[in-house]
């Protein structure tokens, strides 16, 4: 197993990897919306916090070596459920064509109050 750690998304901030590569497939942690340089929550509503979400993951995918179109699954957790629509926008703007597989969920509490987290699993 291979961690994967890049300075251009979010540093861990706890006793875990930004993503693991093994067998041919990457596991990445979950992303909230951290800026990576000032590890602060980005400013806005769900869509801009998708967005922030979806750089930081783009980013430890390539430091992996692998890209958004090799993602096979991806798991997104909302604040609230009614952001469903929000921030399946911004999603099928970062995938385009591709469709991985997904599940989301509404979670009761995410990690600093934010409105989306969302966890993938790609080729590596």
């Amino acid at each position: 197993m291979e961690a994967i750690q890049t300075d251009q998304a979010p540093l861990a901030i706890g006793p875990y990897s930004q993503a693991i590569k093994t067998n041919g497939l990457v596991f990445l942690s979950g992303q909230i919306p951290l800026v990576p340089e000032t590890m602060q929550i980005i400013e806005g509503d769900v869509q801009a916090q998708t967005a922030r979400v979806f750089e930081n993951i783009r980013a430890v995918l390539e430091a992996a070596g692998s890209a958004l179109d090799k993602v096979v699954k991806t798991t997104v957790f909302l604040a609230d459920m009614n952001d469903f629509t929000a921030m399946n926008e911004v999603y099928a703007r970062y995938f385009g064509d591709h469709r991985p597989a997904r599940s989301t969920v509404q979670a009761a509490r995410l990690p600093r109050d934010v409105r989306v987290e969302i966890e993938v699993i790609a080729l590596a």
